[in-house]
């Protein structure tokens, strides 16, 4: 039997999600934020005879010709991916090859990728092997499932050898998976554990080493779930890092998430900032302590959260944050709360979305007892979900549903009117401590980040009457106050090009959902089914 050729197909995220920062993309010269770090992962633990291609179909087409090449296809991803995942089983079957599919839906929601003629349900370090010999024995299909949590320092070190660089504004890393919270809404906890497991310090560096090897530089993000889930183990990491950058001439700068209680450990932080993070995506959820008491997430509760996120920015670490609207328990109404809690806390970048049950959470097997979830809420089918900005609240809920869109609304009007996200900005850059902070880019990174600049600045500062104002105030008074944090501003301003019109879409989405929904904690049937009739088609076509 000949090696089989393999390819791995990214499915896509739907256009209209948080998260495909196509603007910002645009300015910086990218096609997508994000490389997909699973699939290069469970490349390299493929036998090294097998060939292997890579098509991401968020930056390039899936063409007959990549089909025909194949001997089997491996695809898979998360919730708003399942329709294009979907689809992209479909088209390989057209084509007369074998599927395999995992990823985090499939290992929440399997009974949807029936369909598909292997599954691999749960992280693949531990399973790969089975499907591999099952390959080799001539099998044609089969489920594949963790019994364990593996041990994460047997993963191997992805092959970035598949990534086209310059389509990514960045590109990810891996030291841990797990989280030691409870927080009812999460799948981290279902999906990874709750013991964090840490890879070594040298197989991080290995990893590195090979980014820097072929040739990256710039942006790094560790995508664990929870960085510091297991501070004793994460220290001495941090500490070999940032030896390592310092033989290496600084050629990365990192992000990653982390609990709020990062706040609290002012070692952790000297060693991250020593180490060349610059910014850190924290799960704020509410100001209202009884709904997080009510989600499980008391971490939130034992703090001044504003004071928490100041300090961060003193350590040198700007915060994107996390909020959710529709808890059980959360106050009649949440917008000026939340509002307050944004702007007093300076965070420039707020995912602010509507609670959403995912599969096989704590939250989506309580609200199924209570008869509350929405049916077929974790089927997405032909049609492709966004994400929990543009589609929520899959579950009847306990105050009435048009409060809750209407205070999303009324939180995203504010936040990211220009006059309030530039304002936030300027604050950030005054409180932001980037002494120490450096990374050393070669002379064509230089010249597409000034090519970047120009757009920025032609867009926001000059084309629109909106943010030109904002715009040049906050970055006249980054430069007087803290120039070198002008680098900073200006990402800031690049992110409000997806976050600006993004916000006014939502409203506008939301304006729209609102004529769907009766008044009343208990919306009737064609309300509750609001979510899948504004799906967004998915194309069939590669």
């Amino acid at each position: 039997m000949t090696d089989p050729r393999v390819l791995m197909v990214y499915p896509r995220f739907n256009p209209d999600s948080f998260w495909n920062y196509q603007a910002t993309c645009e300015v910086t010269g990218a096609k997508y934020s994000a490389a997909p770090l699973g699939l290069i992962t469970v490349a390299a633990m493929l036998p090294a005879g097998w060939p292997v291609r890579l098509v991401n179909r968020n930056t390039e087409e899936l063409t007959p010709a990549d089909l025909a090449w194949a001997d089997m296809v491996m695809t898979g991803g998360m919730l708003p991916q399942q329709g294009d995942t979907l689809n992209v089983i479909a088209l390989a079957h057209e084509a007369g090859k074998p599927v395999v599919v995992g990823g985090t839906d499939v290992s929440s929601s399997p009974h949807v990728y029936e369909a598909a003629d292997f599954r691999v349900i749960g992280e693949a370090e531990g399973i790969i092997g089975g499907f591999i010999s099952a390959w080799l024995a001539g099998e044609t299909r089969g489920d594949f499932k963790a019994e364990v949590f593996p041990d994460v320092t047997t993963s191997p070190v992805p092959r970035f050898d598949l990534l086209k660089f310059e389509q990514y504004m960045h590109v990810g890393v891996q030291a841990s998976r797990g989280c030691p919270f409870t927080c009812e809404f999460c799948n981290v906890i279902e999906l990874n554990g709750r013991t964090p497991r840490v890879k070594s310090a040298e197989q991080v560096l290995r990893e590195l080493t090979a980014l820097y090897d072929l040739g990256y530089r710039g942006h790094v993000d560790f995508v664990d779930d929870n960085m510091i889930g297991n501070r004793r183990a994460i220290k001495p990491l941090l500490s070999a890092l940032a030896a390592w950058l310092e033989q290496h001439d600084y050629p990365f700068e990192f992000s990653t998430e982390a609990s709020i209680n990062l706040a609290d450990d002012d070692e952790l932080l000297r060693l991250m900032k020593r180490a060349n993070f610059f910014a850190v995506f924290v799960g704020i959820e509410t100001p209202d302590i009884a709904a997080l008491l009510g989600a499980g997430k008391r971490q939130n509760t034992r703090r001044d959260i504003v004071a928490s996120i100041h300090k961060l920015y003193r350590a040198g670490l700007f915060v994107n944050a996390g909020f959710i609207i529709g808890f059980d328990a959360e106050r009649d109404r949440m917008a000026e709360p939340m509002i307050a809690c944004i702007e007093d806390s300076a965070i420039p970048i707020a995912m602010v979305g509507l609670l959403y049950a995912l599969p096989n959470t704590q939250l989506w097997r309580r609200l199924t007892a209570e008869g509350r979830l929405h049916a077929d809420s974790d089927l997405v089918g032909g049609n492709e979900v966004a994400d929990q900005c543009t589609s929520g609240l899959n579950f009847d809920t306990t105050r009435p549903r048009m409060d809750m869109i209407d205070d999303y609304r009324t939180v995203l009007r504010r936040i990211y009117e220009p006059r309030a996200f530039f304002a936030r900005s300027a604050r950030v850059t005054q409180m932001l401590d980037v002494s120490g902070h450096r990374v050393n880019r070669p002379l064509r990174t230089l010249l597409r980040d000034l090519r970047s600049f120009a757009r920025i600045t032609w867009r926001t500062g000059v084309l629109d009457c909106r943010s030109r104002g904002p715009y040049w105030r906050a970055l006249g008074d980054c430069l007087l106050h803290n120039p070198r944090a002008a680098r900073i501003m200006v990402s800031f301003a690049a992110l409000y090009l997806h976050f600006g019109p993004y916000a006014r879409f939502l409203d506008a989405r939301m304006a729209t959902e609102m004529g769907r929904v009766t008044v009343g904690s208990r919306p009737a049937r064609a309300a509750a089914g609001a979510l899948k009739a504004t799906k967004t088609p998915v194309p069939v076509s590669g």
